[in-house]
């Protein structure tokens, strides 16, 4: 449904639009396709642009992401804002990932604006998906956060934990940011060990999935428990246990890959 392209077309009838406003995703409750907004429907509601870029095709339109002033009043009785979670599991995945593309580049040029060497105004490069420094020539590309998420299994047991920070009380998988100089099985290990106190072996990738949380690229893992109780690192880890995988506490939907993870592995033992 989506195709990449950096090169932005001419304008045309059929154009496509993501739209956020300081932050904030709108999602047009009368339309099946939700947080796309035709050209037409864009025009009438008058909002102001302080951003566009440009996204690809979706159905061979062409789609864009547009930021809006603040000052514009969306109307409340057709218009939802709300964070990438609001649609998270309720529209297409395809559709999610391209949402959450088109926040991370309003993100990336907003934090760009300016060069971090020498402190002149960048410009967003039309052709290459960059923001350039003219001057000193330095040049930014849209960042990305790679991490790890894995499954740690013993036999019919799933360890999960619960994130401190998180207010629901869900489980979920382990998860963790690749340091400078560390593979992704580097991390993994060290991950599991810091947050838990296990040890693991027999790591086995799965998929990958883009996580706009805010930009992180997820790496998925299954491993093998190895040894060690578990003991957690109470400033990210409220709790972690052992879980046969027919009584699961509440788990992450099959949307995201922590899912997923769960939800395959359940699938090779039964």
């Amino acid at each position: 449904m989506f195709r990449s392209d950096n090169t932005t077309p001419q304008s045309c009838d059929d154009e496509l639009h993501i739209v956020f406003q300081q932050g904030q995703l709108l999602s047009d409750m009368r339309s099946r396709t939700g947080c796309l907004i035709p050209l037409d429907q864009l025009r009438l509601s008058g909002w102001t642009e302080l951003s566009r870029q440009f996204l690809g095709y979706w159905e061979d339109k062409p789609c864009y992401v547009l930021e809006i002033d603040a000052v514009d009043q969306p109307d409340p009785a057709r218009y939802q804002k709300g964070n990438l979670y609001h649609i998270l599991g309720r529209v297409d995945e395809q559709l999610f990932a391209l949402a959450g593309r088109a926040s991370q580049l309003l993100d990336w040029e907003r934090d760009h604006r300016h060069c971090g060497r020498c402190g002149n105004q960048m410009t967003l490069d039309v052709k290459e998906r960059a923001m350039r420094c003219d001057p000193c020539r330095v040049i930014n590309y849209p960042r990305i956060a790679p991490c790890v998420i894995v499954l740690v299994a013993r036999g019919e047991e799933l360890l999960l934990a619960r994130n401190a920070n998180f207010p629901q009380p869900m489980y979920s998988t382990l998860a963790g940011f690749i340091e400078a100089g560390e593979t992704a099985e580097e991390t993994l290990v060290r991950e599991v060990r810091e947050e838990v106190g296990v040890e693991v072996c027999n790591l086995r990738y799965f998929q990958s999935q883009s996580w706009p949380f805010p930009n992180q690229l997820m790496l998925g893992f299954f491993a093998d428990y190895a040894g060690g109780e578990i003991v957690c690192d109470l400033t990210e880890i409220a709790d972690a246990d052992w879980f046969h995988y027919s009584q699961l506490p509440m788990i992450p939907p099959i949307s995201s890959i922590s899912g997923q993870l769960i939800q395959q592995y359940i699938k090779t033992l039964s």
